[in-house]
């Protein structure tokens, strides 16, 4: 499988990826990507962004995508499904999902519990690890951005920031809606700056969603696992595509996208998402959002060492 990514990053003057093929390694990554997934505000591809996968993840989703099709519409279904399976990088899927499923089934309950009763100090924490992480799009995007290039971060900066100020609101669980939210909330989970969670929130199936992982209602969870297919089905190819022809652009969009939606991180906020001015808490806030900070610069570090070490 041909990996342009990589080498358009390097050729536009930003740091190409390291790819990532170490077993335990991934089965971590997966976990750090579950994990934060069931928290509102903070998004699995922004980890997957941090910890390296990013490309890989994409490319082998869309590789998967295409396999399936070609079973499914021809017309040589066999061989077309081969040719497309042998080029997902099964090392890097298999361990990652593994580690996303295990950590979701034993996170849930507890991250549900630690949103509802301090939500300032979940807030301030994952602020500081999203402020942390921006430095990883821009490092891949790389120098010498022109105004094209500012215009398009600045741009994806706003979109984020006004979709992440929508108030919430409560929807019904019924089948159809469970389907359109999976769809819509799995492709801001591929999206770094956007939660799948967060979507969920806003549209009142957070916490029924949350409930059926910790429940194991599978008719539930197999509702939003049709739903999340068909979304994966539409962002995958297209963030593929933008990847491949147009790596740096897609990385600065994504920056903006995480600096945008940090918005939703702000500590201080009320039920209906406006913005309040740091309360007397403040300083214990900001020790919270500088320890998330720290966080992703000690995972930057130990996961790029894991890897240089490996050879990967």
């Amino acid at each position: 499988m041909s990996h342009p990514a990589p080498s358009l990053a390097a050729e536009e003057g930003g740091l190409a990826p390291t790819r990532r093929t170490s077993l335990p390694g991934n089965l971590v990554r997966g976990a750090l990507i579950g994990t934060v997934e069931t928290v509102p505000g903070v998004s699995g591809g922004t980890v997957a962004l941090v910890v390296g996968i990013y490309d890989q993840l994409i490319g082998s989703a869309s590789e998967l995508i295409s396999a399936f099709r070609a079973l499914l519409l021809g017309p040589n279904r066999i061989e077309g499904f081969k040719k497309h399976a042998a080029n997902v990088e099964w090392r890097v899927v298999i361990p990652v999902m593994i580690g996303m499923v295990a950590a979701l089934l034993l996170i849930a309950g507890p991250m549900e519990h630690l949103v509802d009763n301090h939500p300032e100090l979940m807030r301030a924490i994952f602020f500081g690890m999203v402020v942390g992480s921006v430095w990883v799009p821009l490092s891949l995007a790389g120098k010498g951005w022109t105004w094209a290039d500012w215009l398009l971060g600045i741009g994806a900066a706003l979109v984020a920031f006004f979709l992440v100020s929508i108030p919430s609101t409560t929807l019904e669980p019924q089948p159809w809606i469970i389907i359109l939210a999976a769809s819509v909330a799995v492709s801001a989970l591929l999206l770094p700056g956007l939660s799948g969670s967060f979507i969920l929130l806003t549209i009142g199936l957070y916490q029924p969603t949350l409930r059926a992982v910790d429940n194991l209602d599978f008719g539930y969870l197999g509702l939003f696992f049709l739903g999340a297919i068909l979304g994966m089905i539409v962002i995958v190819k297209a963030l593929q595509k933008l990847l491949e022809h147009h790596h740096r652009g897609t990385m600065i969009a994504l920056a903006g996208l995480m600096i945008g939606a940090l918005r939703s991180l702000w500590p201080w906020q009320d039920d209906d998402r406006n913005l309040n001015a740091p309360a007397d808490d403040w300083g214990i806030l900001l020790m919270a959002g500088l320890a998330g900070l720290i966080a992703v610069v000690i995972l930057l570090v130990v996961d790029n060492r894991m890897a240089a070490r490996n050879g990967q």
